[in-house]
């Protein structure tokens, strides 16, 4: 029997997340797109895409601010609907560069909307991040807590995405969307395939600490030692990348399920590490151990954050299956599959 529509496009879809998205998409039956412009992505990733989908991913290069862009495309592929990750997302590079963050995530957001809304399309997912809570007063993280003033730039356009998609949300009769607040991706797909490519020196701590077991960086800086925690650096909630990916499936059919709705869901292990921890596992899952020193504190970084996903459980579903040590594994692996083509 031949399957109705079930194109989806993925904006960003050539980035970390997005790449991975992308294949438990194929995984579950969609047909997704990709929309990129590849600002901040590699265009090797599409290889390694097409291998794992055993299919060719179409690819339009347009920037999300491109709007008339986007209406074209959404006219000639009728999507079903929308995962949104186009962004920037460094948190310390929002703090030197806060405009080209509001012009590229909120203005880019406002794109999407306005796209979406021409093609009558119902369906958004949009990737949010836990820097909506700034640094809360208690935790775990649940979904009712209580926002506070945004530590970075990047935070803030993550709360005011949020704010427009809730507006857009009430002003539809139409417009469904889940908000999925990440904590913090890391590791790879199992295959080594793809994984997380920074251009450039990486804003993120897994990469900068496999690019430094592998040699390619002297040494790797943790950022303050003196905060409230176990060790004194900074805690996170660490989530392998493809346990996020199968979220937005899940999300998706959400959706499905409940036309008009608009939710938001935490979306992480509800467990903390601190960055020694993390630096720690990968010592011991990869046999390296790594050059490290301690810094100062980094501007705009939260002290300690982690999540209660129980609500994603109850309602999506969903889950993390994979342990910090199996994100790890995988980041390594990548790594050293990233030898093949550097």
């Amino acid at each position: 029997m031949k399957m109705r529509n079930r194109k989806i496009a993925v904006t960003g879809g050539a980035g970390f997340i997005g790449s991975h998205t992308v294949v438990e998409l194929v995984a579950a039956g969609y047909e997704p797109f990709i929309i990129d412009n590849f600002s901040n992505s590699e265009r090797a990733v599409l290889d390694g895409l097409g291998e794992l989908c055993n299919t060719a991913i179409s690819v339009y290069d347009i920037d999300v601010n491109d709007t008339e862009g986007l209406k074209a495309i959404f006219e000639e592929e009728a999507p079903v609907g929308v995962i949104h990750f186009a962004a920037f997302k460094a948190v310390g590079q929002s703090v030197k560069y806060p405009l080209s963050y509001f012009k590229n995530n909120i203005a880019g957001m406002i794109s999407l909307l306005e796209a979406m809304e021409a093609q009558q399309i119902k369906h958004l997912v949009f990737s949010s991040s836990c820097t909506v809570y700034g640094q809360p007063e208690h935790l775990p993280v649940t979904e009712d807590t209580p926002t506070q003033e945004a530590n970075s730039p990047y935070g803030y356009t993550k709360q005011v995405c949020e704010q427009m998609i809730r507006d857009a949300n009430k002003a539809s009769s139409t417009l469904g969307a889940v908000l999925l607040r990440y904590f913090n991706p890391i590791g790879a797909h199992p295959s080594g395939i793809i994984g997380e490519l920074p251009l450039g020196v990486p804003d993120n701590l897994v990469p900068f600490i496999t690019q430094t077991g592998a040699g390619l960086r002297d040494s790797l800086t943790v950022f303050g030692n003196d905060y409230k925690t176990a060790d004194g650096s900074c805690v996170r909630d660490y989530i392998h990348v493809v346990d996020l990916a199968k979220a937005h499936i899940k999300a998706f059919e959400w959706l499905e399920k409940n036309n008009g709705q608009c939710e938001a869901y935490n979306v992480g292990t509800g467990r903390g590490n601190t960055v020694l921890e993390v630096i720690n596992s990968f010592e011991k899952v990869s046999g390296n151990k790594l050059n490290y020193k301690i810094g100062a504190r980094r501007d705009g970084d939260v002290e300690q954050i982690w999540a209660s996903p129980d609500k994603a459980a109850r309602e999506l579903g969903w889950k993390a299956e994979k342990s910090l040590e199996d994100a790890l594994r995988d980041a390594w692996k990548w790594q050293e599959h990233l030898k093949t083509y550097q």
